[in-house]
């Protein structure tokens, strides 16, 4: 090939890698993530082939070199708003390796850490850019990423969360940025079915187990029942849809996808250590495991958590909103009727706390559906979900069902008894049974409706208070049975906040139903709301 030939080919691929590098920048800026990504790996695919040419000039090769880095740069940027954070990250180590400082690189792989939530290596990424930022004019956007990496840091390390400010705003503006955390607990065969979460030391009501991000989350406003169905299947889609996706971007999703239970051979599945979901464990540790679609969906089916349920608070929630999705660690919790656990939602991460005292090696578990409601009821409600609660508790209401005097009381409640009958009845028949600690809760919590309505009646408690126990005793008792619940505080509180029931044991009370993430004003600020809704 002639020299005026070579000089017509380098011209021309000069031409075209402009051409595509303004391409690039413009759709960057219009934030067509997509489309910058097939533009900025064309520029770089050529990029990468004129450095391969041996005739350019060290001069020339190190602008192609400038060049490439800051492709890559971009084209990361571009990936990690698509979501795709194993591919940015390996575009960002890519132009690391050329130059080591790169600003760009270095700020994005830094995003990136910090959206797969692993804070230690993404503080050293901000940290690492400083010095270029305060050259560059950045600095305000880089201290802001970094301040905001050693509040996760620190949450991450020692779990100490506070949601005060946000309630006390009244949930007004973004939900609060949370870090993932794991605190004492550790996975174990269960008793109860499969495989466990079981906490490793002493703990108080209130103490926060962990805190985690959805892989992927569903969310719409049903608009009535004839509809609502036929929207739940729509949102149910859309979900798998998001889950799918989740798991074709993120090895990391996809490796801890396969930990999970798909209701089948639950004895012989593989008890995975706990550092597992460690946001910082490395790559080279997942698992490979293939996942087909039918998988999947039991995989969803078994293990996907809906927003609204009976063990959950949502907070800062539009009341009509429906919500769905797929948390890691809480899909280890299996069920009782006599919880020790209750979870909170905020934004796509659920942090989960002990609802009661719990002692080292005890199981976590959550209630499924109702705990509240008579053995039967629950009973036909742990069908629907394909098991046999064989909880303490159910096992002594079992040995209790063979009392006439209970199925007369659990008859005349459906049939609209006085409910302060139901319960006098209830508690001279425990006298006579001999009904002690624990098991007085619950046989209270199963006709929870019936105590509630009765301290909340002033035409009950005229007839009835004198003849039965307190309510500040009675919510004692079902609470350190099954755990706070916001019936129960609700029910119990309602009449008697403000002055005649202690402040400190409401708040003690408190902790249980909404975890010590929520301080003393913030906690009191929830009891009141909750108080005055059900008024």
């Amino acid at each position: 090939m002639g020299e005026d030939q070579q000089q017509q080919l380098e011209t021309a691929a000069e031409d075209l890698m402009q051409r595509l590098r303004l391409k690039a920048t413009e759709l960057l800026l219009r934030e067509e993530w997509k489309e910058a990504v097939q533009v900025y790996s064309q520029f770089i695919d050529l990029c990468k082939e004129q450095i391969m040419e041996t005739t350019h000039e060290q001069v020339q090769l190190s602008k192609l070199h400038k060049s490439l880095c800051l492709a890559l740069s971009n084209r990361a940027e571009a990936r990690s708003r698509l979501r795709d954070f194993n591919e940015a990250l390996i575009d960002c180590e890519e132009a690391l390796k050329m130059e080591s400082t790169h600003f760009k690189a270095l700020l994005c792989k830094g995003k990136v850490l910090l959206s797969l939530n692993r804070y230690s290596m993404a503080l050293e990424c901000f940290k690492a850019t400083i010095s270029d930022a305060q050259a560059s004019g950045n600095f305000e956007a880089v201290n802001g990423f970094l301040e905001k990496c050693k509040k996760l840091e620190y949450q991450s390390r020692t779990g100490a969360f506070d949601l005060s400010d946000w309630i006390l705003n009244g949930f007004r503006g973004k939900c609060p940025e949370l870090a993932e955390y794991i605190g004492a607990v550790q996975i174990r065969k269960s008793e109860i079915s499969g495989r466990g979460l079981f906490v490793t030391k002493n703990i108080e009501a209130g103490t926060l187990l962990f805190v985690t991000k959805a892989i992927a989350t569903e969310r719409g406003i049903l608009s009535g029942e004839d509809s609502s169905e036929n929207e739940q299947l729509v949102m149910w889609k859309n979900f798998i849809d998001k889950v799918m996706e989740s798991i074709s971007k993120c090895q990391r999703t996809r490796s801890l996808i396969t930990t999970f239970s798909s209701g089948e051979n639950e004895n012989e599945l593989e008890v995975p250590d706990i550092s597992v979901f460690r946001p910082e464990i490395q790559e080279s540790s997942y698992s490979n495991e293939k996942l087909d679609m039918g998988k999947i969906l039991t995989i969803l089916d078994v293990n996907s958590l809906v927003e609204d349920a009976v063990s959950a608070n949502v907070l800062g929630k539009n009341k009509g909103l429906y919500g769905v999705g797929l948390w890691t660690l809480a899909s280890f919790i299996n069920h009782s009727c006599s919880p020790n656990a209750r979870r909170i939602h905020v934004g796509d991460y659920i942090i989960v706390h002990a609802s009661r005292d719990v002692k080292a090696g005890e199981e976590i578990t959550f209630a499924y559906f109702d705990m509240l409601s008579p053995l039967e009821k629950r009973k036909e409600m742990s069908k629907t979900w394909g098991f046999n609660c064989n909880c303490k508790r159910c096992k002594f209401e079992e040995r209790m069902s063979s009392k006439q005097e209970l199925r007369e009381i659990e008859i005349g409640l459906e049939r609209g008894i006085d409910a302060g009958s139901a319960v006098y009845r209830l508690e001279e028949n425990m006298k006579r049974w001999i009904v002690r600690g624990k098991e007085k809760g619950y046989l209270r919590a199963s006709i929870w409706g019936a105590y509630s309505e009765t301290y909340g009646t002033e035409r009950l408690m005229k007839r009835w208070g004198r003849r039965i126990p307190t309510m500040e005793a009675v919510v004692d008792s079902v609470v350190e049975a099954v755990g706070s619940d916001e019936r129960i505080m609700k029910g119990g509180l309602k009449r008697n906040f403000c002055g005649v029931l202690d402040l400190e044991r409401t708040m003690n009370l408190g902790r249980g139903l909404y975890g010590k993430v929520v301080k003393k004003q913030a906690l009191k600020s929830l009891l009141e709301m909750g108080i005055c809704e059900q008024s």
